[in-house]
């Protein structure tokens, strides 16, 4: 049964006819990157049924284990956007550089990064997952991107979303003009508008993060979390729910539905790596969709978005969530001290308030 609410297309339509210059490409782009997404969400549907679960017998580049829902995803993603001619090239996850664009099928002025299926350790026990990926604008459209052309600051994205595989499939995405999500109806194969402009309450009592290492934490961290847990007989004077997954969108998705704040902070555990999760395809898109929700991402010393990438599959510390809860986090950074002679770090000292986040200069159809 057709509703009355809008599809995906739609709503792309709708924003490009405010911009009457706009080529549609990145429609199309965006287009092609849901019907991976569907394809994606049914192999998941499938599970044992379709033999697709368990180890794929291989190490990606990050040296973790590969499932074989990961190879299939990543290779959903290169078919359902190689030939389109919106793309320069493709980085993911799974692959060490960047992918080329088959010479059979023109060159683009986008570039596309993803991370195919984030949090498939926990596919066996039916924990939700998902897509995640984030749009750039090509360095020299029409030609096959280099890699240094994808090194560049998430403040550059002009779209980023991802698709969470639980209950419902649902895409979640941004263009710039704030936040929305899209439920997909497996009987008609269409994404439909079911939230529009979602807003973060500035406010929270939820927190996800994983206690395991807080041994490596930083002094900041830990005094943040050892306030949470005094409840209300502490400093923050209210009691505290945690949280944790282990799923980057499965969190992201919560924390977008209902508040909160997600802390996977750079610690002492590796100290060669600055985190755990990677900047371009992980950190930049989830840090595009919690500020257009009006909520904040930062390393604990700057603003995500703002960082500049020196590799393909650089690694950060990452917090985002409720704005004043992260503002929290990063005022306690800026006080930290490591030891009695050390001075606070003045860089991240009044991060919080030096920008306002919310359709900045970029989107769906603004151009350089």
């Amino acid at each position: 049964m057709v509703t009355e609410r809008s599809t995906l297309t739609r709503f792309l339509i709708e924003e490009r006819r405010r911009h009457p210059e706009a080529s549609g490409e990145l429609n199309s782009l965006i287009l092609d990157v849901a019907i991976a997404c569907k394809a994606i969400s049914r192999q998941i549907a499938s599970g044992a049924l379709a033999g697709i679960i368990g180890s794929a017998g291989a190490v990606n580049v990050q040296g973790e284990q590969q499932q074989k829902l990961d190879v299939m995803a990543n290779e959903v993603f290169l078919r359902a956007n190689e030939w389109g001619g919106e793309l320069a090239g493709m980085a993911s996850e799974e692959l060490e550089e960047p992918f080329r664009i088959p010479p059979e099928y023109p060159r683009g002025k986008y570039l596309l990064t993803f991370d195919p299926l984030d949090g498939s350790s926990n596919i066996d026990v039916n924990v939700s997952v998902g897509s995640i990926f984030s749009i750039l604008r090509a360095a020299v459209p029409g030609e096959d991107a280099r890699p240094e052309d994808f090194l560049r600051p998430g403040t550059e994205q002009v779209a980023a979303g991802y698709a969470i595989y639980g209950p419902s499939t649902v895409l979640v995405l941004t263009v710039g003009t704030g936040v929305h999500a899209f439920t997909l109806d497996p009987d008609l194969g269409e994404f439909f508008l079911t939230r529009q402009d979602i807003r973060l309450p500035p406010e929270t009592a939820e927190y996800a993060v994983n206690t395991s290492n807080r041994r490596f934490w930083e002094p900041a961290v830990k005094r943040y979390i050892d306030e949470c847990l005094q409840g209300v007989s502490g400093p923050r004077e209210k009691d505290f729910n945690m949280r944790w997954v282990a799923s980057l969108v499965a969190e992201a998705h919560r924390i977008l539905t209902r508040g909160g704040v997600f802390m996977y902070p750079r610690d002492s555990k590796d100290p060669e790596k600055e985190g755990r999760l990677r900047l371009l395809y992980e950190a930049n898109p989830i840090g595009f969709l919690v500020e257009q929700a009006g909520g904040l991402a930062t390393t604990g010393r700057e603003r995500v978005l703002d960082v500049r990438p020196d590799g393909l599959h650089q690694r950060i510390g990452f917090i985002f969530g409720s704005r004043e809860e992260v503002e929290r986090i990063i005022r306690y950074h800026a006080e930290q001290t490591d030891d009695p002679d050390s001075g606070s770090d003045p860089d991240s000292a009044g991060q919080a308030e030096s920008w306002n986040p919310l359709y900045g200069l970029r989107g769906l159809f603004h151009t350089a």
